[in-house]
C-alpha cells in the first residue's frame, strides 16, 4: 500500500521560504509521477509542480510558481521535496503530495495516491 506523508508547512511572512517534504513508502513501480497540488478555501485544487520519476523527465511548474518553487527528489530518503522561495499571500493553501504510476498529468483526478496535506499560510 502506497503511503504519502507530507511535512514542513507553517505560517510565514511574505518573502520567506519554506520547504515541504513528502515521505513515500510502498511504491513498487519503476516509473511514476509525483506531484504537489494545493487547495485554498473556496478554490479548486491546482497543480503546483510535478516530476516524472525514473524516466529522466524535467520538472514542470505552474506559471504562478515558476522561478520561485523547486521540486526535487531525495532518492536515498524516498522523499519528494518542494522548496518554496519568495512566498506570497496567494500561495497560502493546503499543500498535497500525490503520486501515480506512469507519466504525469495536470489533472488531480489522474492521481491515485494522496497525502493528508500540510498547511502553508503566508501573511503580508
Amino acid at each position: 500500500q502506497v503511503q504519502l506523508v507530507e511535512s514542513g508547512g507553517g505560517s510565514v511572512q511574505a518573502g520567506a521560504s519554506l520547504r515541504l517534504s513528502c515521505a513515500a513508502s510502498g511504491y513498487t513501480h519503476d516509473n511514476y509521477c509525483m506531484a504537489w497540488f494545493r487547495q485554498a478555501p473556496g478554490k479548486e485544487r491546482e497543480g503546483v509542480a510535478r516530476l516524472f520519476i525514473g524516466g529522466g523527465g524535467k520538472p514542470l511548474y505552474a506559471d504562478s510558481v515558476k522561478g520561485r518553487f523547486t521540486i526535487s527528489q531525495d532518492n536515498a530518503k524516498n522523499t519528494l521535496n518542494l522548496t518554496m522561495n519568495s512566498l506570497k499571500p496567494e500561495d497560502s493553501a493546503m499543500y498535497y503530495c500525490a503520486a501515480r504510476a506512469g507519466v504525469c498529468y495536470t489533472a488531480s483526478s489522474r492521481y491515485n495516491y494522496w497525502g493528508q496535506g500540510t498547511q502553508v499560510t503566508v501573511s503580508s
